[in-house]
């Protein structure tokens, strides 16, 4: 995918693997845990994590960890391409995950729009669909606005 990552006035800065070396670089654990970036905008960024064994639990199901740790790297990142002018980051406050359904194989792609934005928080929707589109789960997150 040559999808382009957009900064807060809507330019196109990089592609795809430039898009996951800069989400490596500014979230190392993505880079442990496998994440790669599709599209990086401020009304959507979109993360993917393959199926590997080596993410499972019992019965080959993709761990319920991995899945929201993606969530929380795409509601982290939506939240932070949207952040209101003087601030410098954002940090998860509340994350609420509802499992819908397992994911046994292929991938699982975590889309995050931001639902509301303010002044010192920011609201992130994030589904995680399996390979076949299906909704594995949804996360609702708060990530507060740091200053200085």
């Amino acid at each position: 995918m040559t999808s382009g990552v957009m900064d807060r006035r809507g330019t196109v800065i990089g592609m795809t693997d430039e898009l996951t070396a800069q989400l490596h670089v500014a979230m190392p654990f993505t880079a442990v845990l496998g994440a790669s970036a599709l599209k990086v905008a401020p009304d959507e960024v979109v993360l993917r994590l393959d199926w590997d064994a080596t993410r499972c639990t019992t019965g080959g199901l993709l761990h319920g960890g991995a899945l929201m740790a993606l969530a929380d790297a795409a509601g982290g990142w939506c939240a932070f391409l949207n952040l209101p002018e003087g601030a410098t980051g954002t940090a998860t406050v509340t994350s609420a995950t509802n499992f819908l359904r397992p994911v046994t194989s292929g991938h699982v792609e975590a889309t995050a729009r931001p639902l509301s934005v303010g002044r010192t928080v920011v609201v992130a929707d994030t589904e995680l669909r399996d390979a076949e589109g299906r909704l594995a789960a949804r996360v609702t997150q708060t990530q507060a606005v740091l200053r200085g």
